[in-house]
C-alpha cells in the first residue's frame, strides 16, 4: 500500500507539541492591518492551541504528525 500524504497547507500552518496537542497561529494579521487597532493586533500575536473539536480533522490531514 503506498504512503498517505500530508496535506501541504496543513502542514504550513500547525505544529505538533510533544504533549500530543495541536498549535496553530492566530488569523487575521497579514493584511488590511491600518483599521485595526494596536490592541487587537498585539493580542492577535503568538500561537494558541487547536480546539478540541477540530483535533480529529486536522489530525486527518497529518498522517505522520
Amino acid at each position: 500500500m503506498p504512503k498517505m500524504k500530508t496535506k501541504s497547507s496543513a502542514k504550513k500552518r500547525f505544529r505538533t507539541l510533544g504533549s500530543g496537542a495541536v498549535k496553530r497561529s492566530q488569523a487575521f494579521l497579514r493584511h488590511i492591518l491600518t483599521k485595526k487597532a494596536t490592541k487587537r493586533k498585539r493580542q492577535l500575536r503568538g500561537t494558541s492551541l487547536v480546539h478540541e473539536t477540530n483535533i480529529k480533522s486536522v489530525r486527518a490531514m497529518l498522517p505522520y504528525a
